[in-house]
């Protein structure tokens, strides 16, 4: 019996594809070592952690797990420790995972990402991804459709902090990419700043307040 393919099936390889198409520009190259515009992080780190969201979903979509289950990506942005704790310093970052696989360089990351690119579309065109994937480094897993969505909320993201670190315009993505992850943006600074901030901000410029989600 076939299943309904989830949404976010089809829209998250579109995502990571046009991330990938990024990280692979020569201006994102020869800036490799050069400071992004995220406090401590190299534009090499910044492309490396951009590329991360795919490699993470080719590991995780075929991962069974007995973790606990959220009911959605907002209860994962809820309870995430990182959320609320603000920009790391510069030890952390530097200590990190992003700079760690900057140091191997360009290719080494258009590589990996283009290869786990192919493994998510070919697990989730042929049903192989699981329906619960586990987030370890958390302690919880989500539904597949919100696990993705946070990876999407990830590449949407980044690719903007990418683009203007190194002068690009910042990649226009397809309605089912961009629409779920603004949604999830608008409900996470709505519970984080209350609506009178949101309305004052988008419709109010000479009363406009910080709507930041995270």
């Amino acid at each position: 019996m076939s299943r309904p393919v989830d949404a976010l099936d089809a829209s998250f390889p579109v995502a990571a594809s046009i991330a990938l198409d990024l990280i692979r520009r020569p201006e994102v190259t020869e800036r490799w070592s050069s400071p992004s515009a995220l406090p401590h992080l190299s534009v090499g780190g910044l492309a490396c952690h951009l590329g991360r969201q795919a490699v993470r979903a080719a590991e995780l979509l075929p991962m069974p797990t007995d973790l606990p289950v959220l009911e959605s990506a907002d209860n994962h942005y809820e309870r995430a420790a990182w959320v609320s704790e603000g920009s790391p310093d510069k030890n952390t970052v530097a200590s990190g995972p992003d700079e760690a696989d900057a140091v191997r360089g360009p290719a080494d990351l258009h590589a990996r990402s283009a290869q786990a690119l192919t493994e998510v579309g070919d697990l989730l065109s042929r049903g192989a991804a699981r329906d619960v994937v586990p987030i370890p480094w958390q302690g919880w897993a989500l539904p597949r459709g919100e696990f993705l969505l946070t990876r999407q909320l990830e590449i949407v993201v980044h690719s903007d902090d990418l683009a203007v670190s190194v002068g690009l315009p910042t990649p226009e993505f397809p309605a089912d990419v961009f629409d779920p992850v603004r949604d999830l943006l608008v409900r996470l600074a709505v519970r984080r700043r209350g609506q009178s901030a949101l309305i004052s901000a988008l419709s109010r410029s000479e009363r406009a307040q910080d709507i930041s989600a995270f």
